[in-house]
């Protein structure tokens, strides 16, 4: 019988070598996989390929049930979910399954309504997702370094993008040209810093003082569309609704800066705005946001 150890070992050669997934995607898939093992072991904890390749839809309904009483919450969820789908598809082909079909199980429900900015814990989802999902290393580092600097430090897409490699080496702070031609200083967080430093490590492309920060595949600058289109389908691979733009993100970085106590005036600065009237729409949405709070939170507005 197959032990636990060869099957996370096989699984992890497959996401290092095969599909060359970051060391990070690596342990949180193999985690991922490890759970599910522990959860349809048979007696003994024994279990193998084949017995893997028989995982049912209800078996994992229930194990995900498991893991949301755990505490994870919607996004959390539909991403483990995406690596049991994955852990599964490479059991059946290790039992030489011919049915590449798996169970069929939806994703968490993600409520739709008017648009809201993305979560905290959606937006950093969302950067790792991006990254699981690409198909080279550096390209996964580089869309995470991206998305990082939307919602870290507010950059429009066009802002991000304009980068240069004179950006580098990335300290505490960034200037960005914005709209206009109008220069803002944002201050950068550590995790920020260290998603451009390990992009910059991985990239292929030499990265010359007057060059475009972010490359593309064949060494141009980035294009817009391949940011969208890499947030797209990290959307879809969470269940978030379709208001989950690169845009949305830098609204996010400007509600969560509110609704942590930043006056208008500073977030009028580090959004780069022309007219405090532009940055007072945050207002609006953080008040929205707190509505849906209470309205999920307050004991009369259940039932």
């Amino acid at each position: 019988m197959t032990t636990k150890a060869d099957l996370l070992e096989a699984w992890g050669n497959h996401l290092t070598h095969a599909r060359r997934r970051s060391p990070h995607t690596c342990r949180a898939y193999i985690a991922t996989a490890a759970r599910l093992i522990d959860a349809t072991a048979g007696v003994g904890g024994e279990t193998d390929w084949h017995a893997l390749s028989r995982t049912d839809a209800g078996t994992l309904r229930l194990h995900l049930a498991e893991r949301r009483e755990d505490g994870i919450g919607n996004v959390s969820a539909a991403r483990e979910l995406s690596a049991i789908k994955s852990f599964l598809a490479f059991a059946r082909e290790q039992a030489g399954v011919p049915e590449r079909a798996g169970p069929r199980v939806r994703g968490p429900r993600v409520k739709k309504g008017i648009p809201r900015p993305v979560t905290p814990d959606e937006a950093i989802n969302l950067a790792a997702t991006v990254e699981e999902d690409a198909r080279e290393e550096w390209i996964g580092a580089r869309d995470r370094a991206v998305l990082l600097l939307l919602y870290g430090a507010g950059m429009r897409i066009a802002e991000a993008l304009s980068l240069t490699g004179s950006a580098l080496p990335m300290g505490e702070t960034i200037t960005v040209t914005g709209k206009g031609n109008k220069q803002r200083v944002v201050p950068l967080l550590p995790i920020v810093r260290d998603g451009v430093a390990d992009y910059v490590a991985k990239c292929p492309w030499p990265m010359g003082r007057d060059e475009a920060l972010f490359r593309g595949a064949k060494g141009g600058a980035l294009s817009q569309g391949m940011v969208q289109k890499a947030m797209a389908r990290a959307r879809i691979a969470l269940g978030l609704p379709t208001t989950a733009t690169p845009h949305a993100l830098r609204h996010s970085f400007a509600t969560h800066l509110l609704g942590a106590g930043a006056d208008l005036r500073s977030l009028q600065e580090l959004l780069g705005h022309a007219s405090l009237g532009s940055t007072q729409i945050y207002t609006k949405v953080d008040a929205a946001t707190l509505l849906d709070v209470y309205r999920n939170a307050h004991p009369r507005e259940q039932g």
